[in-house]
C-alpha cells in the first residue's frame, strides 16, 4: 500500500516534463482546486487532459479547464465527437498518470464497484497506468466505515492515496478529508514518477545530426532532429543518472540536470566521445552521423562555375564502433536508422561493431522518422529482438532507459 501523508517533504524534481497526465475531475467543492492543480503540473513541464464527471461541471466550468490545459475536456461517455477523436480506450492509453482530484466519496465507492457508468470510471477501468486519488469530503464520511472499506480495497488494488489532509472544511466542520492543495498534489505526483535504477552511473549519449563542411558557407547534412537523443538524455536523468548529452546542430532545449557538448562536425562528435567513454556505464550512439566528409575544405567560398561541381569524400570514423572497440565495459548501444530491410541490418551492426544492444527505427516512415515527435523501436541484443510498442520519443526513451538499466545491471553481474 501507496499512502503519502501531508508531513512529508516536498522535494523539487524534474520527472514530470513530457508525461501524459489525466486528471479527473468529480463533483465536490473542492473541484476549484483542480484549476490550480492542472496549472501546476503544466507549470512542471506535464502535458494534462481533463476528464470531468457530470457533477463536476456544476463546480466548475469545461471551458475553464480546456483554458488552462490546453486540450479539449473530456465529459460524456457517450459523445460521438469524443469517440471519433479519441475514444475513452485511446484516451487511458494516452494517459501515464491518471490523477483524481477531487475524489469524493461517491466516487471511491463507484470505483471500489468497478463501476464504469460514466467516462471516469470508464477510463480507471480501462487504463494500464497508475491510478492517485485526492479524497475530498466531510471528516464524517471519510471516517464512515463504507468509506474506510473502499479505500482499504482501493488501495489493496494499488491505487495511490495522495491525503487527505486536516483541517477546517466548506461545511464548518474541521478534521481529516480536505483535499491537499495543488502544489502538494504536484509535489507527490513527481515522486510517483521518481525512479532510481541508473542512479549512481554515469551516461553518454550523442544526439543530432552533424554538419560536414564544404567551404565557409556550405555543409553536407542530415534530416535528424535529435529529439530522440534529447528524450534519451532526459529518461536517463530521471533515472538517477549523472547525464553527458553530444549533441550536434539541433536548437532543442537541454534537459534539466544534463552537461551538454555542443559539437558540429562528425571529426568533433568523435573527439568528444573518445573522451568521455572510457569513464561511462553506458554509452548510446543515437547521432545520425555523417558517414563522410568531404576530403579538403577551401578557405574561401567556393564560386560557381560550369554545370557541376565534383566534391572527393573521405570515411568519418565510426563512433560507436571504436567506443565499443575500447573494452572499458560500459554497456554500448547504437541505432540503426534504416529505410528497408530493417532487422537484418541491424542485427548486422549489431555483430561488427561488437554492440551490447542497437535500437532499429524505420525512417522511411514519416510518422516515426526524423523530425518527428514519436517512434517505434525494436530492441535487439545477441539473444533479443523485441518491439516497443508506438508512442511518444519520450515514452519511448523511458521503455529504452529502463530495458538499458535490466541489461546493465545484469552485465556488470556477470562480470
Amino acid at each position: 500500500m501507496m499512502v503519502f501523508s501531508t508531513q512529508q517533504a516536498y522535494v523539487r524534481m524534474s520527472t514530470l516534463a513530457n508525461r501524459q497526465i489525466i486528471v479527473g475531475i468529480t463533483g465536490g467543492i473542492a473541484a476549484y482546486k483542480a484549476c490550480e492543480l492542472v496549472r501546476r503540473l503544466r507549470d512542471l513541464g506535464a502535458q494534462v487532459r481533463v476528464v470531468m464527471t457530470p457533477a463536476a461541471c456544476e463546480f466548475i466550468t469545461p471551458l475553464t479547464l480546456q483554458a488552462l490545459s490546453g486540450n479539449p475536456v473530456y465529459r460524456d461517455l457517450l459523445d460521438e465527437d469524443a469517440e471519433a477523436a479519441m475514444g475513452h480506450i485511446e484516451l487511458a492509453r494516452w494517459a501515464e498518470l491518471l490523477l483524481v482530484a477531487p475524489a469524493t466519496a461517491d466516487f471511491m465507492a463507484r470505483m471500489a464497484s468497478g463501476m464504469a457508468n460514466d467516462l471516469l470510471t470508464t477510463t480507471c477501468l480501462a487504463t494500464d497506468a497508475p491510478i492517485a486519488l485526492a479524497p475530498a469530503m466531510n471528516q464524517a464520511m471519510w471516517r464512515d466505515p463504507a468509506t474506510v472499506a473502499n479505500t482499504a480495497l482501493l488501495t489493496q488494488r494499488g491505487v495511490v492515496l495522495l491525503g487527505p489532509g486536516e483541517g477546517s472544511q466548506a461545511c464548518g466542520d474541521t478534521g481529516p478529508g480536505r483535499m491537499l492543495e495543488p502544489m502538494q498534489i504536484a509535489t507527490m505526483a513527481e515522486q510517483l514518477f521518481a525512479h532510481g535504477e541508473l542512479a549512481g552511473k554515469h551516461v553518454v549519449i550523442t544526439a543530432g545530426p552533424t554538419r560536414e563542411a564544404i567551404d565557409p558557407v556550405r555543409y553536407i547534412s542530415n534530416h535528424s532532429s535529435g529529439k530522440m537523443g534529447y528524450a534519451l538524455a532526459e529518461a536517463a536523468a530521471q533515472a538517477g543518472a549523472q547525464v553527458t548529452l553530444i549533441s550536434g546542430p539541433t536548437g532543442l532545449q537541454t534537459p534539466r540536470g544534463v552537461k551538454i557538448v555542443e559539437v558540429s562536425s562528425a571529426l568533433d562528435m568523435h573527439a568528444a566521445a573518445m573522451e568521455s567513454a572510457p569513464a561511462c556505464d553506458v554509452f548510446i550512439a543515437s547521432a545520425a552521423v555523417a558517414d563522410y566528409r568531404p576530403e579538403s575544405v577551401p578557405d574561401q567560398k567556393i564560386k560557381k562555375a560550369g554545370e557541376s561541381m565534383t566534391l572527393k569524400l573521405v570515411r568519418n570514423p565510426d563512433i560507436v564502433a571504436d567506443v565499443a572497440a575500447l573494452r572499458s565495459g560500459a554497456f554500448v548501444v547504437g541505432f540503426a536508422a534504416e529505410t528497408h530491410n530493417l532487422i537484418e541490418y541491424a542485427r548486422g551492426k549489431l555483430e561488427n561493431k561488437g554492440l551490447d544492444m542497437i535500437v532499429a527505427n524505420d525512417v522511411s516512415r514519416s510518422d516515426i522518422g526524423f523530425n518527428s515527435d514519436r517512434n517505434e523501436v525494436t530492441v535487439l541484443t545477441e539473444n533479443l529482438t523485441e518491439e516497443l510498442a508506438a508512442g511518444s520519443k519520450h515514452q519511448v526513451a523511458r521503455a529504452l532507459i529502463s530495458r538499458i538499466a535490466r541489461l546493465l545491471e545484469a552485465k556488470q553481474g556477470n562480470e
